[in-house]
């Protein structure tokens, strides 16, 4: 496996700019995650990894190499498409296969039957060997393309909304059964996702890209409890981070335009009222919509709560992060 350093990395397609002076290292044996909305510059950075594409400026090291000009095939990565692409007239077996009877990798046959057994029983789609990538639904050729990389043992893995087209249940599976594979492995995987439950879950790394720039890079939980900005903040946190009026309950410090609350800087019980609009029972917590002051405000109680709504709850904020006009976090 190796480590993955992008030093300057600006790419423009026409008038647009992908990425613009991306710097950041992928750590040997990290699960990294890049978050961003459509058009951040996610899938553009895989593809300037695995050498689909070639930066207009700045370089990629895989392993310490540059890899200028060096082609996808060189670089010896793996990469798992938001669309998946398989071989319509191979069966699953061979599809699996392909990638382990390259020349280059010469896997003995014993060897390429335990992997895609491993791997098709890993992605519950076993019983699936036998079939023809064309008999199958789109969930289940989306499994076959994952499974194409995770038979290799690439020095990097990327992968682009992998699990976007399964269903819930496999998806919270797959999402442990990938995390696990990596750990076992030590490989380097660099994941693109829109789905921060995934970030939370899986990441040890994760890069908040903003319009072509990486704007911060950190562990899951140091970018939940210290974002740079009200964008960062924004990319992780289920239920989403309040943002309300920086003087709304006072004290806010000098440039201060907004406040932000996520559900556990918010202490119930003492404080300002506020009005319960809605109560949510979720099982293992009771989310709370409240009305304060015309703002409204989502937040966490006791999974058994007796609240309901017309209730008046009071609140105050703990800790909370501020943020200037121009969304930078104030200290």
């Amino acid at each position: 496996m190796a480590e993955v350093s992008l030093k300057g990395v600006t790419r423009s397609f026409g008038p647009d700019v992908a990425l613009e002076d991306v710097t950041m290292t992928i750590p040997d044996g990290s699960f990294v995650v890049l978050l961003g909305p459509t058009g951040a510059g996610k899938t553009t950075t895989l593809r300037m990894v695995s050498g689909l594409d070639r930066p207009d400026r700045g370089q990629v090291f895989i392993g310490g190499r540059d890899m200028s000009g060096l082609t996808p095939a060189q670089r010896d990565v793996a990469m798992v498409f938001q669309q998946y692409s398989l071989y319509p007239h191979l069966t699953v077996r061979q599809n699996l296969e392909f990638p382990l009877k390259s020349p280059i990798l010469r896997t003995p046959r014993a060897e390429i039957d335990r992997k895609v057994a491993q791997i098709a029983e890993v992605l519950q789609i076993a019983h699936k060997l036998d079939n023809k990538a064309t008999a199958l639904s789109g969930g289940e050729m989306q499994r076959v393309s994952i499974g194409r990389a995770l038979v290799r043992n690439p020095a990097v893995y990327l992968m682009d909304e992998p699990l976007s087209s399964l269903d819930a249940k496999l998806r919270s599976d797959l999402r442990i059964e990938l995390k696990s594979i990596q750990a076992d492995s030590g490989a380097t995987l660099l994941y693109v996702t829109h789905d921060q439950i995934e970030a939370m879950t899986m990441a040890t790394h994760v890069g908040v890209l903003d319009r072509g720039r990486l704007v911060q890079f950190g562990s899951p939980r140091e970018i939940y409890e210290n974002p740079v900005s009200l964008y960062a903040a924004s990319r992780l946190g289920q239920p989403r981070i309040n943002l309300l009026p920086a003087d709304i309950f006072g004290g806010a410090p000098p440039r201060a335009a907004r406040i932000g609350l996520r559900p556990e800087q918010i202490m119930q019980g003492e404080g300002e009222d506020s009005f319960v609009q809605r109560v949510e029972h979720l099982g293992d917590q009771t989310r709370l919509h409240l009305m304060f002051r015309s703002h409204q405000i989502v937040t966490v109680t006791d999974a058994h709560t007796t609240l309901k709504s017309g209730d008046i709850v009071r609140i105050r904020p703990n800790k909370p992060f501020y943020f200037d006009a121009d969304g930078a976090r104030v200290a």
